[in-house]
């Protein structure tokens, strides 16, 4: 088994939809699915298809989103600089990109205007048209990918498929609405001519599912869109509602809206003829104009997938395992094929029954004290909604958002770590801030009584209310803090921390933390009397990060920001008292943790670290294991604890502690594409217990371990169970190993 829930990156996941959805569109368009003889035979089947489907009461809507001055320019290989149509999978190999910025060198946005190239970094920025390019010269071959195959060789393809959607929707909000997309960068590249996305056909309800997308290439710019080669843009629309409905993009089953309208005029009264033979009804006026409003976002992130052969919930319908009810599979030959997996250890036969006991705890993980628990531990959790009605826009709250690609402050891309001049500012909390007013209230006048154990006890000292989404951010420093508070003095009293006047706490793979540093300022208001140094450590992190070093110190009320070695001075920061308490220093060190030299931590701390998932780990264990300072890690869901125990098992021949929920996690369900099992950030903490030293005779204590249920089997015909062969009883341990896709 093996489930990437909770630190795949959303774009990619997003991007993968899409692409699959375009390219079975692609297809079947291309070559007629549906029989009939010639195109009217196969309209008028695909009609009376149509007309059966049950009805939406949702209004439904077509964007006609034309690209008037960005084009795409690809780069070859390493090389920078514009180049042929090379598929992503030529350019990049068959391994999938680990990060969107990986796609940097490759794909880049032009401007057809000026021929200046705008790039982006970021989720806008990840290569776009080429997937048209495809779509007119690689269709064939692409449509014909084996679908029992994993999605490895179509991921680069499905992040610069969804990225052609963006690019032109921004260039479609140049009309009349603020641009939403990132500041981009500038540059000179070579005179090839770059690819154009004409426009994009989009078709979404009310509430925002994404339902269908046509891409269009080529073309001239303005009015001359109207044409794509031998058909219509009419007649591609009608094709592309027709699809949309027999088979949604997002969630939901086949249906057919009670109305449509178009958001283009001229486009409007071609389809006037043609709609209503779909038994649709069409508005009698176009839609004049069509931007992003309060409470409509795109939320086709709904869409599942089966476990086994990763199709989608639009290409077929998925049922969890009737036993756990944990994995999603499409049919009885990918149960069965998940169950004969072997070893045995790795096959839904051995984690049926564990995994059934991890669903038992979705009730547990979703008792939170807010007042919008319900939507946000839901599993049709909108987060994109969420976050654009109550205007989390900006700042931190865009790196939690698929929608909102922009910096969170000019001069700042995620992922490059922030600029000085953003620690300068004097507030702390500046990028804690939504559209609205401060979400932060002030510092209360006096320090915490005593350790808090619960969000709601938090919130009440820090003058929060339960309506505040505060927590999604604060979950990382309130986890350090509960560790320090709660589960150091519980595991390791011997080391008396709570009387510490400073603490060197070291951060392991603390890529994503590492974009929101300035949260951790909350540390120094919880524990006032404690000088503390988190040095922030991972190959992960921006290069020219490497061996930064300053001070955050409270100056009235606000921050001054002393700066160490590494970083250059700020006129006017007067430099403070060294080491005084309420201080806040920060390190970056970006290598790998078994590379880092320097003096022994107090405490080592890593988030949803996933040891599985980067082969970096079977150096850093041992590390750690030599150090033996006390390691607290959180893990995004209980299944993720029991591999993290059998990688540190098999790196140090340790183990870890019985995994126990966080009661500082996040409120945030994540998505989970191919199970049922309930996913948060930051949701389960455990320590590493280290392998006594040789001669101690001491023996390691054991991992956790379980309650099993007795095992059963799916629902099958006996004829299937007879042919299965007898398990061997030398099975051997597999460790997970796979490169992280954070």
């Amino acid at each position: 088994m093996e489930f990437v829930s909770g630190y795949r990156d959303e774009f990619l996941d997003f991007a993968a939809l899409l692409f699959g959805w375009f390219r079975k569109f692609a297809s079947e368009r291309g070559t007629g699915v549906g029989g009939g003889n010639g195109p009217e035979g196969r309209s008028r089947l695909m009609e009376a298809q149509v007309r059966r489907l049950p009805p939406d009461p949702a209004l439904w809507v077509l964007h006609i989103l034309p690209n008037r001055s960005v084009g795409i320019s690809l780069g070859q290989g390493a090389k920078q600089g514009p180049g042929p149509g090379l598929g992503a999978a030529r350019l990049l190999g068959d391994e999938p990109p680990l990060c969107l910025r990986d796609l940097s060198p490759y794909v880049s946005f032009v401007s057809l205007e000026d021929g200046d190239e705008e790039e982006d970094g970021e989720e806008e920025g990840t290569g776009g048209e080429e997937g048209e390019l495809e779509e007119e010269g690689e269709q064939a071959t692409t449509s014909q990918e084996p679908i029992q195959d994993t999605e490895t060789p179509g991921e680069p393809e499905d992040a610069e498929e969804e990225a052609g959607e963006d690019s032109s929707g921004g260039d479609t909000r140049e009309d009349g609405e603020e641009e939403m997309g990132p500041e981009k960068r500038r540059g000179k590249r070579g005179d090839a001519a770059p690819l154009h996305l004409a426009c994009l056909l989009l078709v979404t309800d009310e509430h925002g599912t994404i339902l269908g997308i046509d891409l269009l290439m080529g073309g001239p710019q303005g009015s001359g869109v109207r044409a794509t080669g031998a058909e219509g843009l009419a007649q591609r629309a009608y094709t592309l509602l027709c699809h949309s409905m027999v088979c949604p993009m997002g969630a939901g089953d086949p249906r057919r809206p009670r109305q449509l309208t178009v958001g283009d005029p001229q486009l409007h009264r071609e389809l006037e003829s043609l709609v209503p033979r779909l038994g649709v009804k069409l508005a009698k006026a176009p839609m004049r104009t069509w931007g992003p409003r309060p409470g409509f976002t795109f939320a086709s992130l709904r869409a599942r997938a089966c476990h086994v052969c990763h199709r989608h919930s639009f290409e077929v319908k998925l049922m969890p395992c009737p036993q756990c009810g944990a994995v999603l599979y499409c049919g009885e030959t990918c149960v069965w094929a998940d169950w004969r997996r072997r070893p045995d250890d790795v096959s839904h036969r051995f984690w049926c029954p564990r995994l059934a006991v991890f669903m038992e705890r979705a009730g547990e993980l979703a008792a939170l004290p807010f007042t919008y628990t319900a939507e946000v531990t839901s599993e049709m959790f909108n987060k994109e909604a969420f976050l654009a009605s109550r205007g989390l826009t900006r700042g931190y709250w865009t790196q939690l958002s698929m929608l909102l690609p922009g910096p969170v402050a000019p001069g700042y891309l995620p992922g490059n770590g922030p600029p000085l001049s953003l620690l300068l500012s004097g507030d702390p909390y500046q990028l804690l801030q939504g559209d609205g007013p401060p979400l932060m209230p002030p510092l209360p006048p006096d320090p915490p009584r005593g350790p808090f154990g619960s969000w709601q006890d938090y919130y009440a000292w820090r003058g929060l209310g339960l309506d505040s989404p505060l927590a999604v951010l604060l979950t990382y420093p309130l986890t350090v803090y509960y560790v320090i508070t709660h589960l150091v003095p519980q595991s390791f009293p011997e080391l008396n921390i709570q009387n510490k006047q400073s603490l060197k706490i070291h951060v392991v793979e603390a890529g994503k933390e590492f974009d929101l540093i300035m949260v951790f300022w909350e540390l120094s208001v919880l524990l006032p009397h404690v000088a503390l140094e988190l040095q922030f450590v991972g190959g992960a992190l921006p290069p020219e990060n490497d061996q930064q070093h300053f001070t955050l110190q409270r100056d009235g009320s606000g921050v001054s920001v002393r700066p160490g070695s590494g970083v250059s001075a700020h006129p006017g920061s007067g430099a403070k008292e060294k080491g005084s308490r309420r201080d806040l220093q920060i390190k970056v060190s970006a290598r790998p943790y078994h590379l880092l030299q320097g003096p022994k931590p107090d405490l080592v701390i890593g988030f949803n670290s996933g040891f599985g998932l980067k082969d970096t780990w079977l150096s850093s264990l041992p590390r750690l294991q030599s150090l033996r300072v006390p390691a607290f890690f959180t893990e995004s869901s209980e299944y993720s604890c029991v591999m993290d125990e059998q990688t540190m098992a098999g790196a140090t021949g340790g183990g870890t502690s019985p995994p126990q929920p966080n009661p500082f996690r996040s409120p945030f369900r994540l998505r989970a594409a191919d199970n049922c099992m309930p996913w948060y950030c930051n949701a389960f903490i455990f320590h590493l217990v280290y392998k006594p030293p040789q001669g101690s005779g001491i023996r390691p204590a054991p991992g956790p371990t379980p309650p099993v249920p007795a095992p059963t089997v799916p629902l099958v015909p006996a004829r299937r169970r007879r042919g299965e062969k007898r398990p061997s009883r030398g099975g051997r341990r597999r460790r997970f190993l796979r490169r992280q896709v954070r």
